[in-house]
């Protein structure tokens, strides 16, 4: 009894050691793996050599990828902000009578290009009316006043003869009526009507109420409103017709305000729509508004958009992207060598044998052009896949076979 009671302690002293051993090494793997899970979620490279995922790849594997030297790359320094398209404001005109009537005929269809002086519509007018009633009238006296003028002279100089005071009066009259029909003609002048058109009124003694509205300026007819018959006011809305020159867009983009002071005016910008994908229109910013929404804390930019060929159409969708400093060379790699892991993290893959492929931890800046700024985590030179790097990282979850 005595000498297995001995044994069973000494085993014990033994024992317990052991165990003791094994539970300090359980410990550090576990902290040393916490501490690698730790800077992996917070976006740091990490010295964990042993930890990295690394994949050995077979001649037919490769393949799938391309590899490439870490290089440098000049990224301009942009902001974007998504807008719509609008006509320019202050390049479109709505075109209304000078004068109150009824519509008589519109003249000209929504979308068609026109040049200024150009007949849009026809309207019958109260006011022109009475202005070509007054011409008419004015010509008549005119006309009566000097045949009695020349009867007058003829009775003056004959031995019939007239008192000197008729004569004078004759003459005042027939000047009198000259002055009303040239202020009834500049009258109906104002309406539009030519000399030409005035003198064949007088001729046939025919009012003509049809007041022609021509457009102010060459460009497209953008808005309609002028069905027969509607009555029409200067300035009250809608106009019967809006022409606008197309050649120039507003592109109206909103921008956070902490962004406010890298915009300028004048500064060059550009602009793509879903509409044209791939396709640059190129503008320029021609204002910065005042207010701040205080709902979105955002402020408005207006952006003169050049569109010679008349392609964007107000309401369009499109990113306003304009370079705010000069391009900043740093270091870089391919788009597609970045992959995003499940935690959030950006990794890339390294080899230095073009055989094996360990996956490093990196942090990223800007984007532009399929380039990636690597701001930590590799040097220039060092090699890394380029193209397929999704494909090393869908390996280690199944590793495909040959």
């Amino acid at each position: 009894m005595k000498n297995s009671a001995y044994i069973d302690k000494r085993a014990l002293a033994v024992v317990v050691p052991i165990a003791i051993v094994l539970a300090s090494a359980t410990l550090l793997g576990c902290g040393h793996s916490a501490t690698a899970d730790t800077s992996r979620a917070n976006n740091q490279p990490t010295n964990t050599t042993q930890a990295a995922p690394t994949v050995d790849l077979s001649a037919s594997q490769l393949n799938s990828i391309k590899i490439e030297p870490v290089g440098s790359y000049a990224f301009p320094v942009e902001k974007e902000a998504v807008g719509n398209i609008s006509y320019a404001d202050d390049l479109s005109v709505d075109v209304f009578p000078a004068y109150q009537g009824t519509i008589i005929k519109a003249l000209v269809e929504l979308g068609v290009t026109v040049e200024k002086n150009q007949p849009l519509y026809t309207i019958k007018s109260p006011d022109l009316i009475q202005a070509e009633s007054n011409l008419i009238g004015a010509a008549a006296t005119y006309e009566l006043t000097t045949k009695e003028l020349g009867r007058a002279k003829d009775l003056y100089t004959t031995s019939v003869g007239v008192p000197q005071r008729e004569l004078e009066q004759a003459i005042s009259d027939q000047q009198t009526a000259d002055g009303a029909l040239k202020a009834a003609r500049d009258a109906v002048l104002v309406f539009g009507k030519t000399d030409t058109e005035i003198d064949q009124m007088i001729a046939s003694r025919k009012i003509d109420p049809a007041l022609v509205v021509r457009s102010p300026i060459a460009g497209k007819i953008t808005s309609f409103n002028a069905p027969a018959g509607l009555l029409v006011q200067p300035g009250s809305p809608p106009a019967p017709y809006t022409v606008s020159n197309v050649t120039v867009k507003w592109m109206l983009a909103n921008v956070p305000e902490s962004e406010s002071a890298f915009f300028h005016l004048g500064q060059p910008v550009t602009v793509k729509t879903l509409a044209y994908d791939g396709r640059v229109f190129k503008g320029k910013i021609s204002k910065i508004y005042e207010s701040v929404d205080p709902n979105t804390h955002r402020v408005t930019i207006r952006s003169e958009i050049r569109d010679p060929q008349n392609d964007l159409r107000p309401g369009m969708l499109a990113n306003f992207v304009i370079r705010i400093d000069g391009p900043v060379e740093a270091t870089a790699i391919s788009a597609n060598g970045v992959v995003r892991e499940p935690d959030g993290t950006m990794g890339a893959w390294v080899t230095t044998d073009r055989h094996t492929f360990t996956e490093r931890i990196i942090k990223v800046g800007l984007r532009n052009d399929g380039r990636v700024q690597v701001l930590e985590g590799l040097k220039r030179g060092e090699l890394v896949v380029g193209d397929g790097a999704v494909f090393l990282s869908n390996m280690l979850q199944a590793p495909p076979s040959d």
